[in-house]
C-alpha cells in the first residue's frame, strides 16, 4: 500500500506544479502581449510621423516647382514683351527706311526727268551750234568727222611709224648681226645636192623584138598594162627603149618594176599582167615602208608611229614643185637640228620636226585642208607631242606659233626650197591639175579608177559593169567633159575615155 500511496502523492504533487506553470506561463504571455500592442502603437506613430515629414517635404518641393515654373514663365513672358517691342522699334524703322527710300526715289523721278529736260534742251543747243558751223564752214557733220578722222589717222599712223622703225632699227642692231650667222653656219654644215623630179621614165629592152610582145595582139597586152597601173606606155622608133609617162611617180615605179618582171618571165598576156602589177604594188609598199625605217634610223629619230614611218617613205615618190619630198624633208631635218644646236635648244626634237613638217602633202586620201594644218592633225592623231605638233602646222603661218621650234623649221624649210635649182613650180602645178582631174572623175557614182594620161590630154575612167551600163557610160563621159570644161583651166583639149569591161570567170576543178 506505501508504494501506490507514494506514486499517487507524486502524481498529485506533478499535477499541482503543472497547473502553477500553466499560471505562470499565462501571466508571462500577457505582459508580453501588453508590451508588444505598446511597441506596435509606438512604431505606428512613428510610421505616421514619418509619413507626415514625408508628406509636408513633398509638399514644400511641389510648392518650390511651382514657384520655379512661375518664375520661369513671368522670365519668358518678360523676353516675350522685350522681343515684341524691338519688332515695334524695327518695323518702326523700316517704315522710317521705306518712307526715306520713297523720298529718295521721287527726288531721283524728278532730277532724271530735269536731266532729260536738260538734255534735249543741250541737243538743241547741239544742233543749233552744228547748224551754224556747217554753215560757217561749208562742211556737213559728217565730212568734218571724216577729215578729223583722216587727220588723226595719218598723225597716227607716222607716229606708228616712226616707232617702228626706231624698234626694227634697234633690233636690227642687235640681233641681225648674230642671226645671219647662225643662219650661214647651219647652211654651210648641210650640204646635199639639187633633186629635180621628172614625169618620164625611160625603160630600156634588149631587142625591139620584146616591143610587139608587149604590145600584144591587137594591142590588149598594152591597153591592160596601162589600165592596171594607169601609166602611159609610149612604144615608138626609140631604139631598145619605151617610154613610161605618168604624173605619179609610184605609179611609174610600179609600170616599170612589172615590166621588168614580165620581160624576164617572157609571158606576157593580160591576166598575168594583172597578177604581176597586184604583186609589184605590194612590192613597192613594202619598199615605202623599209624606205621610212631607213629614213629615221640614218636621222636618229626613234619611236614614231608606223603610220607616220611609212607617211615618210611616200615622201620618196612626192615631189614639191619638182623637188623630191623626202630629200627635203631630210634637208630640212638636218639644217633644223644644226640651227637648234647653235642656238641651245634640243637638236633631236629639231630633227624630228623637220622630217615630218610636210607629212600632210603625202595623206592617202585628198584632204580640203593645207598639208601644215593636215599634217599637224596627222601628228595629233599619232601621239607626238604639243611642240612637235605646232611646228609642222604653223611652218606656213597658218597657225599661231607657240614654241621655238616652229619658226626654226619654217626658216630651214625656206632654206631647202629656197636655194637655186631647188624647186620648179611648173613641175608643182602640173601634178596638182592632173590630180583635180582625176579626182573629179572619181567624184561620180560608179567609178572605180582614173588616169590621167597624155600630161593631162586624156582621161580614162574606169567604171564598174554591175554599176553603169553602155548608155550611162556615154552620159557620164558627156557629164564628166562638161565639168571640166565649166571648173579647170588647162591647154588644148582633154579626151575622156569610159572603159567598161565585163568579166565571167569560172573554175575547173
Amino acid at each position: 500500500m506505501e508504494p501506490i500511496f507514494i506514486i499517487l502523492i507524486s502524481v498529485a504533487a506533478f499535477v499541482v506544479g503543472a497547473g502553477g506553470c500553466l499560471i505562470l506561463l499565462n501571466a508571462i504571455g500577457k505582459n508580453k502581449i501588453k508590451e508588444a500592442e505598446a511597441e506596435a502603437e509606438l512604431i505606428k506613430k512613428n510610421k505616421i510621423i514619418e509619413s507626415k515629414e514625408k508628406f509636408i517635404a513633398l509638399k514644400m518641393e511641389h510648392e518650390n516647382m511651382v514657384q520655379n515654373s512661375k518664375a520661369k514663365l513671368q522670365q519668358t513672358e518678360a523676353r516675350q514683351q522685350q522681343r515684341e517691342l524691338q519688332l515695334n522699334q524695327r518695323q518702326s524703322e523700316l517704315q522710317r527706311a521705306q518712307n526715306e527710300v520713297n523720298t529718295i526715289r521721287e527726288n531721283l523721278d524728278n532730277q532724271i526727268q530735269a536731266i532729260e529736260h536738260k538734255n534735249k534742251e543741250l541737243e538743241k543747243l547741239q544742233k543749233q551750234a552744228q547748224d551754224q558751223l556747217e554753215t560757217i564752214s561749208g562742211l556737213s557733220a559728217a565730212e568734218a568727222k571724216k577729215q578729223l578722222v583722216e587727220s588723226l589717222k595719218d598723225e597716227a599712223k607716222t607716229n606708228a611709224m616712226a616707232y617702228i622703225n626706231e624698234v626694227m632699227e634697234e633690233a636690227k642692231m642687235t640681233a641681225n648681226k648674230e642671226a645671219k650667222k647662225i643662219v650661214i653656219q647651219t647652211i654651210q654644215r648641210i650640204a646635199t645636192e639639187t633633186a629635180i623630179e621628172n614625169s618620164v621614165t625611160v625603160f630600156h629592152i634588149d631587142s625591139d623584138e620584146v616591143k610587139g610582145r608587149i604590145i600584144g595582139r591587137e594591142g590588149r597586152n598594152i591597153r591592160a598594162l596601162e589600165a592596171a597601173t594607169g601609166v602611159e606606155i609610149i612604144v615608138d622608133d626609140t631604139p631598145e627603149a619605151i617610154v613610161l609617162s605618168a604624173f605619179d611617180p609610184v605609179r611609174r615605179e610600179i609600170a616599170r618594176l612589172s615590166l621588168h618582171q614580165l620581160v624576164t618571165d617572157g609571158r606576157i598576156h593580160p591576166a598575168r599582167i594583172e597578177e604581176v602589177v597586184n604583186k609589184v604594188r605590194k612590192q613597192v609598199e613594202e619598199e615605202i615602208i623599209e624606205t621610212g625605217k631607213r629614213t629615221t634610223i640614218d636621222l636618229g629619230i626613234h619611236g614614231l608611229h608606223p603610220e607616220l614611218i611609212r607617211m615618210v617613205g611616200r615622201m620618196k615618190y612626192r615631189s614639191s614643185y619638182g623637188q623630191n619630198l623626202l630629200q627635203h624633208a631630210r634637208e630640212t631635218a638636218n639644217l633644223c637640228a644644226a640651227m637648234a644646236a647653235e642656238l641651245g635648244l634640243n637638236p633631236k626634237k629639231a630633227k624630228r620636226a623637220g622630217l615630218l613638217h610636210d607629212i600632210g602633202k603625202v595623206p592617202d586620201e585628198e584632204p580640203e585642208l593645207p598639208h601644215a594644218i593636215y599634217g599637224m592633225q596627222l601628228a595629233e592623231k599619232y601621239k607626238e607631242k604639243p611642240d612637235i605638233c605646232n611646228a609642222i602646222g604653223a611652218h606656213h603661218d597658218e597657225v599661231e606659233m607657240e614654241t621655238l621650234l616652229a619658226p626654226i623649221v619654217q626658216a630651214c624649210d625656206a632654206i631647202s626650197g629656197a636655194r637655186p635649182g631647188a624647186r620648179r613650180e611648173i613641175v608643182e602645178a602640173y601634178i596638182k591639175r592632173l590630180n583635180d582631174l582625176e579626182n573629179l572623175a572619181l567624184s561620180y557614182p560608179g567609178v572605180i579608177k582614173t588616169y590621167a594620161i597624155q600630161a593631162g590630154r586624156e582621161l580614162r575612167v574606169i567604171v564598174g559593169a554591175d554599176k553603169v551600163d553602155d548608155k550611162e557610160a556615154e552620159l557620164l563621159s558627156f557629164d564628166i567633159a562638161k565639168k571640166i570644161q565649166d571648173e579647170m583651166t588647162y591647154p588644148g583639149q582633154v579626151k575622156i575615155t569610159v572603159i567598161r569591161e565585163t568579166r565571167a570567170i569560172s573554175y575547173a576543178k
